[in-house]
């Protein structure tokens, strides 16, 4: 006769559940406001060390967190330190191109926005060479700095260009797909060199260089 399982009676004469039958208490539910200071510690940590040496262990110290905080919140290193570059890129590229109602305006306006060569252009610097380093060995940051890195800049000018060939300043027939590479494999180049493509660098770039393939004349 096959064994069959009873639950046996409480001194109460309710049944005692099994631990299979017990509900499941919930978990205490994650502290959102740690979530910040973890994801700058990371940020903090690739700038210092690289990605190679960076750990979770040092993360978690620098954020002065439990290394299970952390990966309660993301399954690996590589994916902790994807979202702390979004994070701090989204900090720092405009989300929506200039409209100031010519492109040399525009580009004017772009190049205003970058900033000098100080503190924080030294962290995107390391942050990007940090970044960049291990990328082709982990596929997750590959496309991550594909995404976080490269994609906003390079869609901030193709819209500048996309207004500038409405208002009739760039002939429609014109190819402008290569413009924004152009300028992100110029700047990339230059940090990969240990330079950061501060305000001079940019000016010059959409000046000298993008200014005249799109519309066919020199800026000034």
């Amino acid at each position: 006769m096959p064994y069959q399982h009873h639950t046996r009676p409480s001194p109460r004469g309710r049944p005692q559940l099994t631990d299979n039958q017990r509900p499941k208490r919930a978990g205490r539910p994650l502290d959102a406001s740690r979530d910040a200071a973890i994801l700058q510690a990371a940020i903090d940590g690739l700038t210092e060390l690289g990605y190679d040496r960076l750990s979770m262990e040092e993360i978690a110290v620098r954020a002065r967190a439990g290394k299970g905080a952390l990966y309660r919140r993301w399954p690996s290193k590589a994916a902790l330190v994807v979202d702390a570059i979004a994070r701090w890129r989204e900090a720092r590229v405009p989300s929506e191109p200039p409209d100031t109602g010519s492109l040399a305006g525009d580009i004017a306006a772009i190049v205003d926005g970058v900033p000098d060569f100080d503190q924080a252009a030294r962290q995107q610097l390391a942050v990007f060479i940090g970044a960049a380093s291990a990328a082709a060995r982990d596929p997750e940051l590959k496309a991550a700095i594909s995404e976080h890195l490269l994609q906003r800049p390079r869609r901030v000018l193709a819209q500048v260009l996309e207004r500038a060939v409405a208002r009739g300043e760039i002939p429609a027939d014109r190819d402008l797909e290569l413009l924004p590479e152009i300028v992100i494999a110029l700047n990339c180049l230059r940090m990969l060199l240990g330079d950061a493509p501060d305000r001079e660098h940019v000016g010059r770039v959409l000046e000298t260089v993008i200014y005249p393939l799109a519309t066919g004349e020199p800026i000034r």
